[in-house]
């Protein structure tokens, strides 16, 4: 986990993509949009996986003006719905043959305490369980190749909340605390992610955790809107030192789905101050993440859900 890469990795080294397919979530805005841009500028085929598709719609149209070449597609999924999951499932089974790349991307942050349509805790619901269902559910369509990934995008966040109970996921049995909630979320796809890497055959996928470090994100300023007024204030102070563009924030993601020198169970941020800013690189998550138990545990929990992953 430790291992770094030297120079500035840009957009201008992901390899061409053309003949591959790429799935993100949350792609109509913020780093997903970004990463959705940069993929099909290269030649990717991208579906944007949005739970407003009149918003992806006018994304997908973006792109298209950059690049009119691209070929894009807008698929609908409500990641706070499993119902909605396993719909958006089958709809891309039925156009894609293959997926090399399952970018699960979306996610809420700070909300006020709210449940999914299944009845989990709304961050926790969409950020986590969303996205395991998801790529249970598509996970025989990634080639058995190295260059196929299953990116989940996490947050120096994960850090926060201290200890997350297994035991008590929906906030059932404490007061609910939208930071703590946020943070666990966060930490869950990391555990996730090093808990399919372990799962997955040598000859690949690969599993890879990415995280954008502070990106000034419409995403972002709507978690704000959840804070107190004196958080409000404090952010907008420190955000031109701590934010950078949505375009940055999306490298690592870029560079966790697309370099060909990354390894399963890898996590790449920004490699500057406080994995705030900066050139993708390797990054350390948090000791929590690495606890093999905790992550065996979560993963078992999360196939309660009826979701389980194909061998």
């Amino acid at each position: 986990m430790s291992r770094s890469h030297a120079g500035r990795w840009s957009a201008g080294d992901i390899p061409d993509q053309r003949g591959r397919t790429a799935v993100i979530t949350g792609a109509n805005t913020g780093i997903g949009f970004e990463t959705a841009k940069a993929l099909a500028l290269r030649g990717a085929t991208v579906a944007l996986a949005v739970r407003d598709v009149e918003k992806g719609k006018r994304a997908a149209e973006e792109i298209r003006a950059a690049g009119p070449t691209a070929e894009i597609r807008v698929q609908h999924l409500d990641l706070g719905s499993l119902a909605s999951v396993r719909a958006a499932a089958e709809e891309l089974r039925s156009t894609h043959s293959q997926i090399d790349l399952l970018i699960n991307n979306a996610g809420v942050m700070y909300t006020p305490h709210r449940t999914t349509a299944d009845g989990f805790e709304l961050q926790f619901g969409t950020n986590h369980l969303g996205h395991f269902a998801l790529t249970g559910l598509l996970r025989d369509l990634l080639p058995p190749t190295t260059a196929s990934r299953v990116v989940t995008v996490s947050s120096a966040g994960h850090r926060m909340g201290g200890p997350i109970d297994l035991d008590d996921l929906d906030w059932g049995k404490r007061p609910y605390n939208r930071t703590a909630a946020y943070g666990h979320s966060k930490l869950a796809n990391l555990l996730f992610t090093y808990e399919l890497q372990r799962r997955l055959p040598g000859t690949g996928p690969l599993a890879v955790a990415a995280h954008p470090g502070g990106a000034d994100t419409a995403g972002s300023k709507a978690a704000m809107s959840h804070s107190s007024p004196l958080t409000r204030t404090a952010f907008a102070a420190i955000r031109p030192l701590l934010l950078q563009s949505p375009a940055m924030g999306a490298l690592p993601v870029l560079r966790a789905a697309t370099d060909p020198r990354v390894r399963g169970g890898e996590y790449y941020g920004p490699r500057g101050f406080q994995q705030s800013k900066g050139y993708p690189a390797v990054v350390r998550s948090s000791p929590q993440s690495h606890d093999a138990a905790l992550q065996r545990r979560l993963w078992a929990l999360s196939e309660e859900t009826g979701i389980t992953f194909a061998a």
